[in-house]
């Protein structure tokens, strides 16, 4: 089977695994009004899902280790197809909690295990290519998959929706098996892997970069829509407009960032990408209440979003190969801490009313993260 079509189920799977983690962002409103529970607690299910993935990803990752990748990742998909299906029928908010963790606990498993076996599919210099269109996925979901759900959920109800996730998971599903090789085996991670990682100070700094910058992103992606309503009275269709600006700008990031990095390097490239999102939410905090100048820095919010993302996956394969199972999942399970972390401090904001606040916070992590890249900057040679 060609590698591309390989590459492009992966890619797939996560777009459905993203869509699974950021779904409630999307419908936070709906789903607080039919559930009857607040904003805050619509938003608890972002971060209750990024505390499970967050330890379950690097666990995941040593107990799965030596299972073939396609059954591995198929039978993800299979569990996730399972959970957005139960989803349609829960009774109350605890069930749906319960579900959503339970997912999971298993969707963990999906995005640190399809870096790692896009990079055994093709060639070593194509491998940051590949990681980073394997983790276009995450870019579709916020392009098309946020906006759709956020729409649908106002228009024809958050049961419905749910049921659409449940069909996009199983076509997912069915292409693994389809264009998935067979008998694709990763590194085997032990514990003393997990130390090696530990005692890499370049691994130590890029995973403390994804938390960071995805900490500041997810205090204002997880409540985006009520944001935008108590900001500037911005309806369902707005809100909508404002994902898929986000989301097409993130698309358009990561394919940039993508053709680029060969070049630039993969340094370079980060930086670029995790600068364009500082803009855009220095545009943001600056012109909260403005629908148009928000808008602006949604759009280079979004040309950062993925793509520093992926760059920072690329950086830890780089960084040490061998290691590149384990710390590739860690990256994985920072960017579920920072949703958690994220989602937590814009609920504490949003519920005291400090709606201009949560984007002077937001970018205050953000230019942490970008402080701590600058410590990872590539030695110079020696003349």
């Amino acid at each position: 089977m060609a590698p591309r079509f390989a590459l492009t189920a992966l890619m797939l799977g996560n777009f459905v695994i993203a869509l699974a983690v950021l779904a409630p962002a999307g419908m936070v409103i709906e789903l607080s009004q039919g559930l009857g529970v607040t904003i805050l607690e619509g938003g608890f299910l972002i971060t209750a899902g990024a505390v499970i993935l967050c330890f379950a990803s690097p666990i995941s990752a040593w107990l799965t280790s030596r299972i073939d990748r396609r059954t591995l990742l198929a039978i993800t998909l299979l569990v996730v197809t399972v959970g957005q299906f139960v989803s349609v029928f829960v009774p109350n908010y605890d069930t749906l909690l319960i579900t959503r963790i339970l997912m999971l606990a298993v969707a963990a498993l999906y995005t640190p295990q399809a870096a790692g076996t896009a990079a055994l599919i093709v060639s070593a210099e194509k491998r940051a290519g590949a990681i980073s269109y394997v983790f276009l996925g995450w870019s579709l979901a916020t392009a098309i998959g946020v906006p759709i759900i956020n729409l649908l959920a106002a228009k024809v109800g958050w049961r419905e929706t749910y049921a659409l996730l449940a069909f996009v998971s199983l076509v997912a599903f069915a292409l693994q098996i389809l264009f998935l090789p067979s008998g694709l085996q990763g590194a085997p991670v032990s514990l003393a892997t997990w130390g090696a990682v530990a005692r890499n100070r370049l691994i130590v700094l890029l995973l403390l970069i994804t938390a960071v910058q995805v900490s500041g992103q997810f205090a204002i992606i997880t409540y985006l829509a009520p944001l935008l309503l108590k900001l500037a009275g911005a309806g369902p269709e707005t809100t909508s407009l404002f994902f898929a600006l986000f989301g097409v700008s993130g698309f358009v990031g990561n394919v940039l960032a993508t053709r680029i990095v060969g070049p630039l390097g993969a340094f370079r490239t980060s930086a670029l990408s995790i600068g364009s999102v500082f803009f855009g939410l220095l545009l943001w905090a600056f012109g909260a209440g403005f629908l148009p100048v928000m808008g602006a820095g949604a759009v280079f919010w979004g040309l950062g979003f993925a793509a520093a993302n992926s760059m920072q996956q690329a950086r830890l394969a780089a960084a040490a190969p061998e290691l590149a199972s384990a710390s590739i999942a860690l990256n994985t399970s920072g960017i579920y801490v920072g949703q958690a972390v994220g989602s937590y401090v814009g609920g504490f904001l949003i519920v005291r009313d400090l709606f201009h606040e949560m984007g002077w916070t937001a970018l205050g992590f953000v230019g942490a993260s970008l402080v701590l890249l600058w410590l990872t900057r590539p030695a110079k040679p020696a003349a």
